[in-house]
């Protein structure tokens, strides 16, 4: 796995832009190399600011999004349409505003699907199965970027501290009983994180702060879970600067304006 690069950004609205740039950036480079590329979303108030920010701005037409392949990291078990799910979030943001395949959005089935849970999980692990190739030497596909938010606990999807989410092996499981509702979700486990190429970790605000520098420190990932969101190739925490404020002096962070 790779070793966390920090970025520290302004503010909150500064880091959505800067992280929506970047995406845009990853995914044009990816699709000039191979063709297609897939990106796994996350919700939360900055995950869904950044694709706000990417449907907001020109550049967003250098992506081919019939080429792209969209993944969630985790959802909420609730209806199809439901407003706190992540999958609603991201289509009023970002996808219901570009020309995105709709055979390559790759959702999280909810609790009006006739599933359960275990089933929902199930079926998303069949289809990551099923997208993977044989060089991504696993289960899952081997992700372009992965986007992840984190909470005050270290949670990043829905796997939180001590939870039996993180000693799972297999890509996706369903969580019972969640402390921040609702209590039954669907995510990927840090097996499925860690395949990833890129793994962008995005937090803002001071009460993030404290799990960040322990997502960058020696933090088994039972505890704290942030400190096992690692890619293959590349591992980002993009934060502003209330998120950074505890960060060790000893690490380094490239500074934006």
């Amino acid at each position: 796995m790779s070793v966390p690069s920090i970025v520290v950004h302004r503010d909150a609205d500064v880091l959505a832009k800067a992280v929506a740039a970047r995406i845009i950036t990853r995914l044009v480079d990816v699709q000039s190399a191979k063709g297609s590329a897939s990106i796994v979303l996350t919700g939360g108030t900055v995950g869904i600011a950044t694709l706000a920010a990417i449907a907001a701005t020109p550049a967003r037409d250098a992506v081919d999004w019939r080429r792209l392949d969209v993944w969630w990291g985790d959802e909420r078990f609730l209806p199809d349409g439901d407003k706190e799910r992540n999958e609603t979030g991201a289509r009023q943001a970002l996808l219901d505003h570009v020309d995105v395949d709709p055979e390559r959005v790759h959702v999280m089935r909810g609790s009006d699907s006739g599933m359960s849970a275990e089933e929902s999980a199930d079926a998303y692990a069949a289809e990551l199965r099923k997208a993977a190739r044989p060089e991504d030497h696993g289960p899952v596909p081997a992700f372009d970027v992965m986007l992840l938010g984190m909470g005050p606990d270290s949670h990043v999807a829905s796997l939180f501290p001590g939870m039996p989410a993180l000693y799972d092996t297999r890509p996706v499981v369903a969580v019972h009983g969640s402390p921040k509702p609702p209590p039954t979700r669907i995510s990927l486990t840090l097996p499925a994180i860690q395949a990833s190429r890129e793994v962008w970790v995005v937090a803002a605000g001071e009460e993030k702060s404290g799990a960040v520098r322990m997502a960058l420190s020696d933090s088994g990932p039972v505890q704290v879970p942030a400190a096992g969101a690692r890619g293959r190739g590349r591992t980002l925490f993009l934060l502003d600067r209330a998120a950074a404020a505890k960060i060790p002096p000893g690490l380094g962070r490239h500074a934006s304006p």
